[in-house]
């Protein structure tokens, strides 16, 4: 029996992977040691309460994502991290990160019922880490994870280590989407996709060095904003390069057609000395990049997946920022 593997096959019929980063208002992420069931929050190191708030998150659609994480210490460790990323209002970078210390996993879910419900939980602490990557390795979920995402998670600690970039954080992580572009990460906090990595193109976004258009194959796009204006970032980051990532961003759909083949969509950012400009772009459904495929090694049937294509983009607004009282 042939075994399919819907990462192989996705590169196979060379599918465009930007546009598949999730929105989600918050990111609850809960160490764990390894191993996870394939519904993660069924595994045997979960806590019953952990469990049941999940459940009822799920219940209520709020857009919260709860993750697992775990890393090399994981299951020796005498204390649970817990990491809140909360999604910023406005223009903004990504997401803002509070991290908690917990005596166990059993007290992860006091804490973020206090969280939710406007609180300040005790147990934070401040750290000098910057960045969390998440790797998907969840193989129980999607074999593919297993394949691709293991190995990658194991040289992606060499090179952090290799570059010294001591604020950087690596963890495995539960499923969050795409299995089919493992292995696949989530560079928080400011929460953009990538996928069919390797250690070269993972170098170039740890240091944000090297030609930027490495970012056509692996970029799947960033959380902050709508899956259609992904698109329509990833071609502002072409003309802008690296530096871009130092701007925050709003972006929105302002109309699109009853058919949502085509849409017009708007999206500002701020650079660091205050000047703003605002891009708007028509987005056309792409009738060549549209396919239908196996979104996971498990589907049974396959699914339409629409891509859209920056049909024309212009700049709509420009305010410089004044220079007056700078000396």
């Amino acid at each position: 029996m042939n075994t399919f593997f819907c990462s192989d096959y996705s590169r196979q019929i060379g599918e465009d992977i930007i546009g598949s980063a999730t929105n989600y208002q918050t990111y609850v992420l809960v160490e764990c040691p390894q191993p996870w069931m394939s519904e993660a929050f069924q595994s045997k190191w979960v806590a019953d309460n952990l469990r049941l708030l999940v459940e009822e998150v799920q219940r209520s659609k709020l857009p919260i994502r709860f993750l697992l994480i775990a890393n090399d210490e994981s299951h020796k460790v005498e204390q649970t991290t817990l990491l809140i990323y909360q999604k910023q209002a406005g223009l903004s970078h990504g997401y803002y990160k509070q991290e908690f210390k917990l005596p166990n996993i059993e007290q992860v879910a006091g804490v973020v019922r206090k969280w939710l419900s406007g609180g300040s939980p005790d147990y934070q602490i401040e750290t000098s880490i910057t960045r969390d990557i998440l790797v998907c390795t969840h193989g129980s979920h999607d074999q593919c994870c297993a394949r691709y995402g293991n190995p990658f998670y194991f040289y992606a600690k060499n090179t952090i280590s290799d570059l010294q970039l001591n604020h950087v954080r690596i963890w495995k992580s539960s499923h969050f989407g795409g299995h089919r572009f493992a292995p696949t990460a989530i560079d928080l906090p400011e929460a953009r996709y990538y996928g069919v990595l390797d250690q070269d193109s993972f170098k170039s976004i740890l240091t944000r060095t090297g030609d930027i258009q490495f970012l056509n194959k692996v970029y799947r796009g960033w959380g902050l904003l709508p899956s259609a204006l992904q698109i329509l970032e990833r071609e502002i980051i072409f003309r802008q390069g690296w530096d871009w990532f130092n701007y925050k961003v709003a972006g929105k759909i302002l109309e699109q057609s009853l058919d949502n083949n085509t849409m017009l969509a708007e999206l500002t950012f701020e650079q660091p000395s205050g000047s703003l400009y605002t891009y708007q772009a028509k987005l056309v459904k792409d009738a060549v990049k549209t396919q239908v495929l196996k979104s996971s090694c498990h589907a049974t049937q396959e699914s339409l997946v629409v891509k859209y294509a920056v049909a024309n983009l212009w700049l709509v607004e420009r305010k410089v920022a004044s220079t007056a009282g700078r000396s």
